[in-house]
């Protein structure tokens, strides 16, 4: 018998594509870049605490850009901000993956309405894989996030044109209540793709 008419049941031989053994080592190492702008970062480190523990998924911190994988954007963007978090972003190795966490990173919040200062989503300077909205969203949420973008991995392909999927949205309800959303079939993305606030000053003004 040959070697693809044997069956392996009682070994420890695992027959896979090497497509999805790389992101199946992807997926169960991530590493996110450790720093928050804003409350959210509150959750994300009661995420990382013993409670919830990343650890258990292969989640691990890392304070330099060149040794993560994922960037977790937890907290109001300001213009002044934003920059810094592109050349934090551009400093990633690839493959690098985004995680937009709080309403704030996502589209801006309450402090984009009422300031000038505030960048409406952070999706305008560097793209975003996950949007996981709430003020702030819950550990449970960031975790399903984090399930999400694993998921999202898995799926991910080394041949050229074959398109990644869509950067989801994950809301969730409290309990075991959580739906996922792709980004086009949710308000709050719609609503994240207006202008900067200084080029909103006049439709502002106007009332339009």
């Amino acid at each position: 018998m040959g070697f693809l008419d044997t069956q392996y049941k009682d070994s420890n031989i695992i027959v896979v594509s090497l497509e999805k053994a790389l992101n199946w080592a992807r997926k169960s190492s991530l590493w996110y870049m450790q720093f928050g702008l804003a409350c959210c970062a509150i959750e994300m480190m009661a995420t990382a605490a013993s409670r919830y523990d990343f650890d258990r998924f292969g989640i691990i911190p890392r304070s330099s850009p060149r040794q993560a994988d994922v960037m977790i954007v937890a907290g109001t963007v300001t213009l002044k901000m934003a920059t810094r978090i592109q050349r934090l972003y551009e400093q990633m190795s690839e493959p690098r993956y985004v995680i937009s966490m709080g309403s704030c990173s996502n589209c801006g919040g309450p402090y984009w309405e009422h300031g000038y200062h505030v960048l409406k989503g952070v999706d305008r300077v560097v793209p975003v894989d996950v949007y996981v909205p709430g003020c702030p969203p819950r550990p449970e949420a960031l975790l399903q996030g984090f399930l999400h973008l694993q998921k999202k991995i898995m799926n991910e392909s080394l041949v050229e044109g074959v398109d990644p999927t869509k950067a989801v949205v994950i809301e969730d309800q409290g309990g075991e209540n959580v739906e996922i959303k792709n980004v086009d079939e949710t308000e709050e993305h719609k609503k994240a793709q207006i202008e900067f606030p200084q080029q909103d000053a006049h439709r502002k003004k106007s009332g339009s």
